[in-house]
């Protein structure tokens, strides 16, 4: 999982990708492939 600094670079690397919030973090999930997963927060 990759922590970066802006989701939305992440959220356009595939168009698979999904932002979802838990727990007040930021999180980018992937369900096809999942070395695309991201959080931010």
């Amino acid at each position: 999982m990759k922590i970066v600094n802006s989701i939305k670079s992440m959220k356009t690397r595939h168009q698979k990708c999904r932002v979802i919030r838990r727990k007040g973090r930021v999180y980018v999930i992937n369900k096809q492939n999942p070395r695309f997963k991201a959080r931010q927060g």
